[in-house]
């Protein structure tokens, strides 16, 4: 199906293409792809139980809007977001490019979103329509564009959506709000990720926090945040965010284009990413991985490398909504044909037989 809409849907402006993609979610239009999962795709990451590994990226549905059609796409989760206290526009139009032929795409949306009010009424009443839907839902926060005091804004969206998240999600990667990433900075990002967690822990239903940092760190930093992270004791990191190369391959009239490229191109970068966190971090604090996934051989690679989950949403853009249903079903195969029990066996593989033939060496 979505093949034959496919042509038409990429003659549309990515952006109108999107709105009418989450208008069809949210009213119901849109087929239901899930199935019942292989128990051995069932896997449990900070006291949440996920039906399988694929979720979906925050970006894709910034206002909680449409989560019943996204998660009848097969989904084991989905995170939300990015959502800010305030609602604002966000960068100027155009601000989302395609390159079919990598099957890239460059954003530089600078989180537009209708805010706080909007986003809770939406979820909230998601919760209470469909109370028996237990995929765990993430709620990805970040900051207002004017604010001078980041934390207040992380603070205050703790307080008013942690109750109705099932993991909240620091968003501090994005390169399209100017001097987000600063807050990567250890000095700062300690104290800050601190007081996040007090904050989270005073709720009842205390969800754990992630952190989703960027691709675009040196070793060193990865070192210094590691450390940080197991510190101020993290529940776990999203891995990566979008990227701010551009490889080679990409034509110079795109690559030209300001903001974040996502898509095939960062899968290598952000599994390498993924690996030196889960080496740093001696495998002890959860990862979801995301970044060019778009096969069951890339969710393999990313797990091996140390992610427990992983999260897609350019694929989407692709593969269509069959694509999260198929890789369940390839990833239960190859699970059958190796004789592994359950998909967690595959997180951090390749950092233990690194570990077993060092010890035979």
């Amino acid at each position: 199906m979505y093949d034959f809409i496919k042509p038409l849907i990429f003659k549309l402006q990515p952006e109108m293409a999107h709105r009418l993609t989450i208008k069809a979610l949210r009213s119901g239009l849109s087929p239901r792809c899930g199935s019942k999962n292989d128990s051995s795709l069932r896997t449990e990451i900070c006291g949440l139980t996920f039906s399988n590994p694929i979720g979906l990226a925050a970006g894709f549905d910034k206002n909680a809007e449409a989560l019943f059609g996204i998660l009848g796409m097969g989904f084991g989760f989905a995170e939300m977001g990015t959502v800010t206290p305030n609602p604002q526009e966000g960068n100027p139009c155009p601000r989302i490019f395609r390159h079919v032929p990598t099957g890239s795409v460059i954003n530089r949306m600078g989180f537009p979103n209708e805010g706080l009010g909007v986003f809770k009424d939406n979820l909230k009443k998601f919760r209470d329509k469909h109370p028996a839907l237990k995929a765990p839902i993430g709620v990805n926060i970040g900051m207002n564009k004017d604010q001078t005091d980041p934390e207040k804004d992380y603070i205050l969206l703790i307080q008013e959506l942690g109750q109705y998240a099932d993991y909240l999600t620091v968003n501090v990667s994005s390169p399209n709000t100017p001097g987000l990433r600063d807050l990567q900075n250890p000095a700062f990002l300690a104290p800050f990720l601190t007081n996040l967690m007090a904050e989270k822990d005073k709720l009842e239903n205390k969800p754990p926090l992630l952190v989703k940092l960027a691709p675009d760190l040196s070793e060193e930093q990865i070192s210094s945040i590691s450390k940080v992270l197991l510190e101020v004791g993290i529940d776990g990191i999203i891995l990566t965010n979008t990227t701010l190369d551009r490889p080679d391959s990409l034509p110079s009239t795109f690559a030209q284009e300001k903001g974040g490229l996502s898509g095939a191109l960062l899968k290598a970068k952000s599994t390498e990413i993924i690996a030196q966190f889960y080496h740093d971090t001696q495998g002890r604090l959860p990862i979801i991985g995301i970044g060019g996934v778009s096969t069951a051989d890339d969710v393999i690679e990313k797990m091996r490398a140390g992610a427990s989950l992983v999260q897609l949403y350019t694929a989407l853009v692709y593969h269509g909504p069959a694509l999260p249903r198929q890789i369940c079903q390839d990833l239960g195969a190859f699970l059958k044909e190796k004789n592994y029990k359950n998909i967690s066996e595959l997180v951090g593989e390749d950092h233990k037989n690194k570990e077993t033939s060092s010890a035979r060496a």
